[in-house]
Parts: structure tokens; C-alpha cells; sequence
């Protein structure tokens, strides 16, 4: 299911190169810092992952919903799901959500023209961002997040992630 999000700020962004991520796969991607003031955007995720969820128990985890459903959105006040080591002090007060894609995203600014130069992408700007939620079901059965594309909208302080 598609969202539109308003209002976050990104960091880690590989929006115009892939990265290698820990399975080998080129990947574009970004981390999405949700200010937790943004209620708006949580609820949004939220429906989202509710969705996914449903749609998982239907199409990929046999008829039922599993008594752990791992989530992409995790509390950035507390520890990183990874190695359990707090998050970043850009983190602090936000939620913060991974997206990825195998495919290009598109990446615009306010007026919803093309980004050309990646050197106006950078972790700390502010904006918008379309994501896919998804059930899977490999070593764990959960939901997880795809990148459509970004929307730059603002300026912000640079981040050194």
C-alpha cells in the first residue's frame, strides 16, 4: 500500500546511487526521521503497517497473524533493533523508518522537478516521501518498507551520518 508522508527529515540518503546492503542486493535508500510531534505521519505508518499486516496473514503467513510481527519503524529514544546500541542524537524524539528500493527513486524538490545534482540531497534536509509497505515472510515474518521517491522541501541543519 502506498503513503505519502509529510514533514520528515532524512538521513542516510543513497537516493541517486545503490548501496551493497548486508545480503549483497544493490539497494537505494534513506532513513526517515518522524518527529514524534508529527502525529499525523505516525498514524499514517501505522495504518499502513495494519494493512500490510492484513494483507500478510491473508497472502504470506498461512491464514494467521504471527505472535511476533517484526515492524520497519522503531522508537529512535531508544535501541537500534540491530545490536540494541542507542540511536544517533538526530534520532532523539523521532521515529525512524528505513526505506529502501531495487529500483531508482524519483527525487524532486517543492515545485516537483527532478533533482539532477545529487549534491543537493543530503541527510538533514527536510521533506516529503512516498513509501510501500509490505508483508514478507523469510527468516521472520514482519513488514517492511519500500521506497518510491522524496520530495526535498526544505533546507535543514547537515547530518553527519
Amino acid at each position: 500500500m502506498a503513503v505519502t508522508i509529510n514533514d520528515v527529515r532524512f538521513s542516510y540518503c543513497n537516493l541517486f546511487q545503490p548501496k551493497t546492503t548486508q545480503d549483497g542486493t544493490l539497494k537505494y535508500g534513506v532513513t526517515i526521521l518522524i518527529p514524534k510531534t508529527n502525529v499525523q505521519a505516525k498514524a499514517i505508518v501505522d495504518a499502513a503497517i495494519e494493512a500490510a499486516t492484513i494483507d500478510g496473514i491473508q497472502k504470506k503467513w498461512g491464514g494467521q497473524r504471527p505472535a511476533l510481527v517484526t515492524t520497519c519503524i522503531h522508537d529512535g529514544d531508544g535501541g537500534r533493533p540491530t545490536d540494541h546500541e542507542p540511536y544517533g542524537e538526530e534520532c532523539r524524539g523521532c521515529w525512524v523508518l528505513t526505506a529502501t528500493n531495487k529500483d531508482k527513486p524519483f527525487v524532486v524538490d517543492a515545485m516537483v522537478q527532478n533533482i539532477i545534482n545529487p549534491v543537493e540531497v543530503y541527510s538533514g534536509m527536510w521533506g516529503n516521501v512516498s513509501l510501500n509497505f509490505y508483508s514478507y515472510n523469510n527468516k521472520k515474518k514482519g513488514i517492511g518498507c519500500g521506497l518510491n521517491g522524496v520530495q526535498k522541501t526544505a533546507d535543514g541543519d547537515p547530518l553527519t551520518t
